[in-house]
């Protein structure tokens, strides 16, 4: 069974940083590019932040580059998505997503293989 967890939301103030992130079992998650996407409930998901299988580049939506990084940790078969200087548009769910095929980014969900259930973030001003 394949399953990714994400973790680190929670409810901050505008300004604040958070940390989330994702581990992935039953796979080896540096086979897989990795992207973050976040979803309000009236919106389409939208990829935030991603990093490459094998060669690790990364991509970040003009939303929240220069605020967001996104990370390998190898020891724990994990993606972090560090968010700092958070703004109330950050507002939503953030889910981690795995894909099996190369591209810079991969910005079409049904090119990922698997997904967390996602976790919530809330930026009040």
């Amino acid at each position: 069974q394949v399953r990714l967890v994400e973790s680190g939301g929670g409810l901050v103030t505008a300004g604040s940083s958070l940390t989330l992130s994702c581990v992935a079992y039953g796979v080896t998650f540096t086979n897989y590019a990795v992207g973050w996407f976040r979803r309000t409930p009236g919106m389409e998901r939208e990829l935030v932040a991603f990093v490459q299988l094998g060669t690790d580049s990364t991509y970040y939506s003009d939303s929240v580059t220069g605020r967001f990084t996104i990370s390998r940790d190898y020891a724990r078969n994990a993606v972090h998505l560090q968010m700092n200087t958070l703004k109330p548009e950050d507002t939503a769910t953030y889910y981690c997503s795995a894909a099996w095929r190369l591209g810079i980014p991969i910005s079409d969900p049904k090119d990922y293989d698997y997904w967390g259930q996602g976790t919530q973030v809330t930026v009040s001003s």
